[in-house]
């Protein structure tokens, strides 16, 4: 697999600050699919070597975290927590209002490869549900029409 120089940098620091090489397991995936786009077969193999894992171990570890993909995403991935109590204040008309906004459903993506959105488990923001994150940024007490605003300003920063 070939990287930027920078990423390998990255990774070679990242492994070597560790007691455990699999400890950087976490960090390695987030870096590799922030450059790459997603965690291709060939991607999950190479992180497998360096932290000494197989890449069954590798591929169970991504199908725990929902920031974690295989498949090639959005630029912005909206993700509309729907855990209890994010449910319990509207996520779930969020989440519907989402798709048919965008015109997807769970797990996929725009035409235009815009937006993916997803339907997620718990995010941490239980207090300000029900709260959505697009790529790293965290969205807190959303309803549909805020969620319209904040489509509208990802979509703005395409077209800059």
């Amino acid at each position: 697999m070939q990287y930027s120089p920078q990423l390998e940098q990255r990774f070679q620091k990242l492994v070597s600050q560790y007691p455990w090489k699999r400890s950087a397991l976490i960090p390695l995936l987030l870096y590799a699919q922030d450059e790459v786009g997603y965690l291709s077969d060939e991607v999950i193999a190479d992180i497998a070597k360096r932290v000494e894992l197989t890449e069954l171990e590798v591929r169970n570890v991504i199908s725990y975290y929902s920031l974690l993909r295989t498949r090639p995403a959005g630029k912005f991935v909206v993700q509309v927590c729907t855990n209890i109590s994010c449910m319990l204040r509207g996520a779930e008309e969020v989440f519907e209002h989402c798709e048919r906004r965008l015109g997807v459903g769970h797990k996929q993506v725009t035409k235009d490869g815009t937006f993916s959105l997803e339907e997620v488990e718990c995010i941490g923001a239980c207090s300000w549900a029900p709260a959505v994150q697009v790529n790293y940024d965290f969205h807190l007490n959303v309803t549909p029409e805020t969620m319209n605003k904040l489509l509208d300003d990802y979509q703005n920063k395409t077209r800059q």
